[in-house]
């Protein structure tokens, strides 16, 4: 199936031909919104394109892109801007700004909703919980469900409904020709089990297409706790023994001086857990005490809450600079958990945080061909990052975190797409292991032979990359 949209009548390359193009939506460096404009959410990332373009619906997507391609122009792709890598923005090319298209079609009847890229991960879950109704995104209220869900999605559902992908239906993509498609299992198939994982490499997804789950309230919050390797450990192992109705995030870091911790823990290695049991609220009380349990907590903050609650609004102007790597890991015991603690407690960052995710449950019954994210049995998820605000101090944050994630690794030399930052092919090729790569790469040849969306985690065409 094919969406007919509106195609090019010329080529466009200056920047009043473009405000003309597109109704006064264009952003420029001569205009007073172009600063905030071109600001993404990450720190140290200082670009300068040469246009943002707004872009109002699908058929505006489909002129841009041919703009863009006609006039040899590099364009990058932003839904909510959370690329760690940068790739959201642009020296010199053109940005395509996916924030205003917001809309929300939702069926409660069906349980479906189809939402616009531009909505963020808070927007979307706020909306649909006002019907009881919830999917799984990340664990941030502005990421944009663009790029989370393309990567994959791993967030406060993950076992007990999978990733973002598992509850995608459909999607409507506007490849490198301009067209508009329409792609689900029967339609563009390939372009389907893509975009599920491969990241922004296949087009511009304008509009996805999500099963969604009956989820009125969670037993979330919260709940910080004593670091020890002890402790550590027992979290873990807690972690992937709970019912799959509860997803954890565990941040270990020093604790931040938030007024409900007592000063005298201010600055020492504690963890803190972001907690979602998606079940009967008694359940969840139970299970939750076998957490609280591992020690006496120093805040405790987890309760019955609606969902939206998990995703609170987020100070503006935070643009956080750090070090980062993710991985995947087969355990934390007590000895990788001493391995964290005398990591995290050399570094000489300003913030350094390591956090786990038991993955696991709804997320490892879907099988590991059926979509381009092919971890489906990996344990747990682990990010180390080091942030930092003197550009003077990256080169120190750099080699502790790259020194952290070689002493770290296990046998699990995969990594997820969405939190890799600015990376070689070889650590993009990890995040595709066991054909999936190759697989990919035939994909792109078919629909963008020429590699013209390629600010992303790169996948050439097949006749590009080297065996």
């Amino acid at each position: 199936m094919k969406i007919k949209s509106n195609p090019i009548d010329q080529i466009v390359p200056s920047i009043s031909e473009l405000r003309a193009l597109f109704n006064g939506r264009v952003i420029a460096p001569d205009d007073s919104r172009y600063e905030q404009a071109r600001t993404v959410f990450y720190g140290g990332v200082d670009r300068r394109p040469v246009a943002i373009v707004r872009v109002a619906d699908a058929g505006d997507v489909s002129r841009l892109v041919s703009v863009a391609r006609e006039t040899g122009i590099e364009l990058a792709i932003r839904s909510g801007g959370h690329s760690n890598a940068g790739h959201s923005t642009t020296d010199g090319g053109i940005i395509l700004d996916l924030s205003d298209m917001k809309d929300l079609q939702i069926n409660v009847q069906e349980r479906t909703a189809w939402a616009e890229t531009g909505l963020t991960a808070g927007e979307f879950t706020s909306a649909v919980s006002k019907h009881g109704l919830a999917v799984g995104f990340g664990d941030t209220s502005s990421v944009g469900l663009g790029g989370i869900t393309l990567g994959g999605g791993v967030g406060y559902l993950v076992r007990k409904y999978g990733l973002t992908i598992d509850n995608l239906l459909a999607a409507e993509v506007v490849t490198a020709d301009g067209q508009l498609l329409y792609v689900d299992d029967k339609n563009h198939p390939d372009l389907f089990w893509a975009i599920r994982g491969g990241g922004g490499n296949f087009g511009v997804a304008t509009r996805f297409k999500f099963q969604l789950h009956e989820l009125d309230k969670v037993f979330g919050g919260m709940l910080f706790l004593p670091a020890t390797p002890d402790t550590i450990a027992s979290f873990l192992r807690e972690a992937d023994s709970a019912p799959n109705e509860l997803s954890t995030i565990l941040n270990i870091m020093p604790a931040p001086p938030m007024p409900f911790l007592s000063e005298d823990v201010h600055g020492e290695i504690i963890m803190m857990a972001m907690m979602v049991f998606a079940g009967d609220m008694e359940a969840g009380e139970q299970v939750i005490a076998k957490f609280r349990s591992i020690a006496t907590p120093y805040a405790d903050m987890v309760r019955p809450m609606t969902y939206p609650e998990m995703f609170p609004p987020e100070e503006g102007g935070y643009h956080p600079v750090a070090a980062g790597r993710t991985m995947f890991l087969e355990h934390v015991d007590h000895s990788v958990a001493e391995l964290i603690m005398d990591r995290l407690q050399s570094s000489t960052a300003s913030m350094a945080v390591t956090q786990l995710r038991v993955l696991g449950g709804a997320m490892a019954r879907v099988p590991a061909d059926a979509t381009a994210f092919a971890h489906r049995q990996s344990k747990i998820m682990a990010n180390l990052a080091a942030l930092y605000e003197k550009p003077e101090d990256k080169e120190i944050n750099e080699a502790w975190v790259s020194k952290y994630e070689a002493d770290l690794r296990q046998s699990d030399g995969g990594a997820y797409v969405n939190f890799l930052a600015d990376v070689d092919e070889a650590q993009v090729r990890a995040a595709y292991p066991n054909g999936t790569w190759e697989r990919l790469a035939t994909i792109k040849a078919r629909y963008d032979p020429d590699n013209f969306f390629r600010l992303n985690q790169n996948i050439p065409p097949a006749s590009q990359f080297s065996s």
